[in-house]
């Protein structure tokens, strides 16, 4: 899997009981202490491996630093937050590549394994699936917000530790079910994703707008329009092929295109395992996690929001 397809990760096969997945992930900082940058960045990076059935297993920093402008003690903090995050995960860092940079930026590429049979892909969902997703919307909004300076510290610690948070229970969790397909959620926003997977198909979604876990701040802070940009782009490119419900307030509706950072999975599995494994990942301390829809028949190729 590679160029010919839009998954998360390129998977290359070693042998009948191993493949790779490598992934590429960085940006520019998104909160203002370094050590929580670095934590964010890397486990941004991690999820693809996850989002593809997968256990990371390497990583490579990249880092470009304005050295001329910034003290290097910054650096070593958004190392550190990163070595720590890779540590989390059973990650071990082999090397990267760092250059001069009128902009701060870091990420990681990261090499995972993943049997052949069990690799996941976003266009091979089921109709009568169900769609799980495991952390709430909303941090695009709200990091708006905070580079706005209107978010409290609260806020900016809650929404932290979301963004904190590796998609590796979730991972471990979903591996005990034959799911039939899986994405992150990130810079496409939930209906940019959820387009990727059913765009070309003879199926599409219906979401329950009620069911999808948004954060209250987010919604507030939606309410004042500070949207990201992306948001705006998400929904330009995707809006044709998402039927609103009349009833879905036109906030929450721009809501659903708002650009993750570190988002959650995304999961499509049978009718009867879904409650089972919702409740296995509440278990694991996923709380937010939820049902949010189902794969339907009708219209093929569409997102119906009620």
């Amino acid at each position: 899997m590679g160029l010919d397809r839009a998954d998360d990760a390129g998977v290359y096969k070693i042998s009948d009981h191993l493949a790779l997945i490598q992934t590429v992930d960085f940006f520019t900082p998104i909160v203002d202490d370094p050590y929580w940058f670095g934590q964010i960045a890397a486990a941004n990076a991690l999820s693809d491996i996850y989002a593809m059935g997968g256990v990371p297993k390497t990583a490579m920093n990249l880092v470009g630093f304005p050295v001329k402008k910034m003290d290097i003690s910054v650096l070593r903090q958004i190392i550190q937050g990163g070595l720590d995050k890779m540590k989390e995960a059973g990650v071990v860092l082999v090397g990267g590549h760092s250059l001069e940079d009128d902009e701060l930026k870091y990420g990681l590429s990261v090499t995972g394994f993943v049997h052949p049979d069990r690799v996941l892909t976003k266009k091979n969902l089921k109709v009568g699936d169900h769609l799980i997703l495991t952390k709430p919307l909303g941090t695009g909004v709200i990091n708006t917000a905070i580079k706005a300076a209107l978010a409290s510290q609260q806020t900016i610690d809650k929404v932290t530790k979301i963004m904190v948070t590796t998609n590796q229970k979730a991972a471990e969790t979903m591996a005990k079910y034959e799911v039939h397909a899986c994405t992150d959620i990130t810079g496409f926003g939930l209906l940019g994703h959820i387009a990727e997977m059913v765009e070309g198909q003879n199926l599409g979604i219906r979401l329950h707008a009620s069911d999808i876990p948004i954060l209250p701040e987010a919604l507030e802070f939606a309410s004042m329009g500070l949207f990201p940009a992306g948001a705006y782009n998400n929904k330009e490119f995707r809006s044709c092929m998402v039927e609103f419900s009349p009833s879905i307030d036109s906030i929450l509706a721009d809501l659903l295109f708002d650009p993750q950072t570190s988002g959650g999975l995304l999961i499509s599995v049978s009718y009867s395992d879904a409650k089972a494994l919702v409740q296995d990942l509440h278990k694991a301390g996923l709380t937010d996690c939820s049902i949010i829809g189902q794969v339907i028949e009708n219209p093929p190729g569409k997102i119906v929001v009620t």
